[in-house]
């Protein structure tokens, strides 16, 4: 069952290895192709492997701006440096604003940063899951986490994305089991299961009974690090 969105900004939070960068670059790209002003703001200050900003080049060229570090060099370097322009959260020309954020606790410690800018501003708090992760393989692991995001951050999560995958290797049973895991989640909180994510790979089909929109995802990070720091898809 899909569920309207509320407008303004989003903000990305999950587990390390949820896939959370994955879906922010794919949501950004389907907003920017419906001819929206994108902004995606990278404030991933805690891994700097995969981060939104190491494919701004790629996003820029399609309509989504994107902000993140404060150095020239920022996009490859392993500094915890966020640059002023991330205030562009709160600029209401762009149609959508999405905000990548640090994987567990952790990388949402950040947010806290911008609670009290937050203030009276409209936003979604969406929390990626990949039951395939051991730390979010239950119900009662992915509530801990989202409490314990929520607590650093200072701000509530309002909405559930269910991305279970295993990579190339990833099959319809494994987003079964995910979406069953977010069902479940989304039955002991309230909270909406807002998208469960796909692979191109499996989109000529879809079983009954998955809640959310399904939302198909091309992988943009994968040869990033294998083919030597460029930007390639």
């Amino acid at each position: 069952m899909e569920r309207n969105e509320k407008g303004g900004m989003k903000l990305i939070v999950g587990h390390y290895g949820s896939g959370k960068t994955e879906f922010a670059l794919n949501y950004a790209l389907e907003k920017a192709s419906e001819g929206k002003r994108v902004l995606l703001a990278d404030l991933d200050i805690v891994n700097p492997f995969y981060r939104s900003r190491n494919k701004s080049e790629f996003l820029e060229e399609r309509g989504v701006t994107v902000v993140g570090s404060s150095l020239e060099n920022g996009v490859w370097a392993d500094i915890p440096a966020l640059s002023p322009r991330i205030f562009a959260l709160f600029d209401e020309t762009f149609g959508e604003r999405l905000a990548d954020v640090g994987g567990d606790p952790a990388g949402a410690r950040v947010l806290g940063r911008l609670h009290e800018k937050l203030d009276g501003h409209q936003y979604e708090m969406w929390m990626v899951v990949n039951a395939n992760r051991p730390e979010t393989g239950t119900a009662d692991q992915v509530i801990r986490l989202l409490k314990e995001i929520e607590a650093v951050s200072r701000l509530k999560v309002s909405g559930l994305v269910s991305n279970t995958h295993m990579g190339d290797e990833t099959t319809w049973e494994d987003v079964l089991a995910g979406n069953r895991l977010c069902r479940e989640v989304s039955g002991s909180t309230g909270l909406p299961v807002r998208y469960t994510c796909i692979s191109e790979t499996l989109a000529g089909q879809k079983p009954e009974g998955l809640e959310g929109r399904v939302f198909v995802m091309r992988r943009l990070l994968r040869d990033i690090w294998s083919q030597g720091g460029e930007n390639h898809v």
